[in-house]
């Protein structure tokens, strides 16, 4: 036998027997409950790991030669270490997952930077060029296109099936929404302009952000129809951008044989508006966010972004369900603006993870205060954690977490 197809049966044998565990039923039921706001208890998630910190140890090391083979590999370790070592309410998939081979062409401008602090992780210091400056740049921005290499896919697939479809079925994945496929008008806008050219167009040049925003929306929007016609968006949505995404309410009981967007979250952020007053993030933000969210069946806002004080304006959105709680926020109030009526995906902070021992006390005290909001205010509630960019190399910082996370929302 191919030794690297030797490699790869071992894996998917252990992956099959962490699907089959009844567990994984058990915290579907949990997600579902959460994102339908009848929650049984918050569940807790570990998101975005280090992996530059970790992929020499040898249950993360790699062995086979093959390019696809080496890449299916990396899929399989990764899960099974997470299984292992921070399972938190993590869900293992009972498939290898092959994605289709879709390319999504340029949106005309590209991004232009210079990479600050890059080290092997994915989270560095970025300097970008300013490339959007007037309406002579605008005018380059074009829809992209959306190219699916079906031979392609169909090899993927294949060599996937007869490596390992006896043990493990092998799933054609399509597009998930979530960050990639959410409108992020302003976190692609500062990528093509600076953040200091946009604060000062914010106040000095109004009109020609509205015009900005608006063609980036209708890129959007038809992109998203475009997707959705060639059939390329995902039933099986496990997550949306690191949190619970199963639901009962998308598109419940209707045929899921060619998806639509009223089947699927859509997604909304803007980071960069941090940094700007309320009003402005309704003005430039959520008046384009209520059309282009409009088809999905629920939505998902915010990212890094603080919103514990802008529940109201986020409201207007239509299907809204879900609103991000990040470390910079208020969790009290944040919870109490949300109710029963939204979703809280509350977001510890990461860097408690580069020493837990250390820090226990204080992630405690952190997690408490976030479940009592919760309860308080009777919000339905996720925990995730993520953005780590770094566990000090140790693990057992990851599964540390895991472990107080897990005692802390089992006592609810």
């Amino acid at each position: 036998m191919n030794p690297d197809i030797a490699i790869l049966r071992e894996l998917a044998a252990r992956a099959a027997e962490c699907a089959a565990d009844p567990v994984n039923a058990e915290r579907a039921r949990l997600y579902r409950a959460v994102n339908d706001r009848r929650m049984i208890r918050p569940v807790a998630l570990l998101e975005e790991i280090p992996w530059n910190e970790l992929e020499t140890l040898e249950p993360l090391r790699l062995r086979c030669q093959d390019p696809d083979f080496r890449a299916m590999e990396q899929y399989l370790r990764r899960e099974l270490f997470l299984w292992e070592h921070a399972q938190a309410d993590r869900i293992f998939r009972p498939y290898l997952p092959v994605e289709q081979a879709v390319t999504i062409t340029s949106v005309g401008i590209d991004v232009g930077e210079e990479e600050r602090g890059k080290a092997g992780g994915g989270i560095y210091s970025h300097r970008y060029e300013n490339r959007l400056r007037d309406d002579e740049d605008l005018e380059k921005l074009r829809d992209p296109e959306v190219l699916l290499d079906e031979a392609e896919t169909r090899r993927r697939f294949d060599k996937a099936g007869e490596a390992v479809g006896d043990i493990l079925p092998v799933k054609r994945m399509n597009l998930e929404t979530g960050y990639g496929l959410g409108l992020k008008t302003w976190d692609d806008v500062v990528m093509r302009m600076g953040p200091e050219q946009l604060f000062l167009d914010l106040c000095d040049r109004p009109e020609f952000l509205h015009r900005v925003a608006r063609r980036f929306c209708d890129i959007f929007v038809r992109l998203m129809r475009k997707i959705e016609r060639l059939g390329l968006l995902e039933a099986d949505q496990i997550l949306v951008h690191s949190t619970p995404a199963l639901s009962d309410d998308l598109a419940a009981g209707e045929d899921r044989s060619h998806v639509t967007l009223d089947h699927c979250w859509g997604r909304g952020l803007a980071q960069i508006f941090a940094s700007v007053s309320k009003s402005m993030r309704e003005e430039f933000d959520i008046e384009y966010q209520i059309e282009a969210m409009r088809p999905f069946g629920l939505v998902y806002y915010g990212c890094c972004e603080p919103l514990h004080d802008q529940i109201d304006i986020l409201s207007r959105i239509p299907n809204l369900r879900k609103v991000s709680i990040t470390p910079w926020a208020d969790v009290d109030k944040g919870a109490e603006a949300l109710g029963r009526r939204y979703v809280m995906a509350w977001k510890p902070n990461p860097a408690y993870l580069l020493r837990v021992a250390e820090n226990e006390g204080a992630i405690r005290a952190e997690i408490r205060r976030a479940l009592a909001a919760a309860k308080r205010s009777g919000t339905s509630m996720d925990i995730v954690l993520k953005d780590i960019s770094s566990v000090s190399g140790d693990p057992e910082n990851l599964s540390a977490w895991a472990r107080i996370a897990m005692e802390e929302v089992l006592s609810w």
